[in-house]
């Protein structure tokens, strides 16, 4: 049985939909991964262009609230950024909570290529560095203050 990541951003736009892509790409077979935000937006096209390039189509991800959620049971609920951390609502069932700091790519100034390089570090922080099943940062390599990950295996990684 898969068990179920809820990974939320205050805009659900950027980073939260990145991590999304990501973990199904890299562990679909053993999560139901989701995301959303306390104000969501759309899809950031630099987003979508970022893991375009590692391969991983996120064109049909679409934004969502979080209010979306709040019924359903999560094992896992990882926060990317800050704000969303901060305001978590709680979940029912067991939901493990995670905190992982991504800076906002989408608050980058610069030329769009600038912008993209952003996003792209981004993605690059959160997930495979050279194309899906090569990661970089897992979640079963990743640890938030006081939180442990979920694993691949499906059990929780040692702390």
């Amino acid at each position: 049985m898969k068990q179920h990541v809820l990974i939320l951003c205050t805009g659900n736009s950027a980073r939260s939909q990145i991590a999304e892509g990501l973990l199904r790409a890299l562990a679909g077979d053993l999560f139901e991964v989701f995301s959303a935000g306390s104000k969501p937006s759309v899809v950031n096209p630099l987003a979508i262009a970022a893991m375009d390039q590692r391969g991983v189509d996120i064109r049909a991800q679409r934004s969502k609230h979080l209010n979306e959620y709040l019924a359903q049971p999560f094992d896992y609920v990882i926060t990317v950024c800050d704000n969303a951390a901060e305001s978590c609502p709680l979940f029912p069932g067991p939901a493990r909570r995670i905190h992982w700091s991504f800076p906002d790519p989408a608050a980058a100034a610069g030329t769009p290529d600038e912008q993209l390089a952003a996003f792209r570090q981004v993605r690059d922080d959160i997930g495979p560095s050279s194309g899906p099943g090569s990661p970089r940062r897992r979640p079963d390599t990743v640890k938030g203050p006081g939180c442990s990950p979920p694993h691949p295996s499906g059990a929780p990684a040692p702390s």
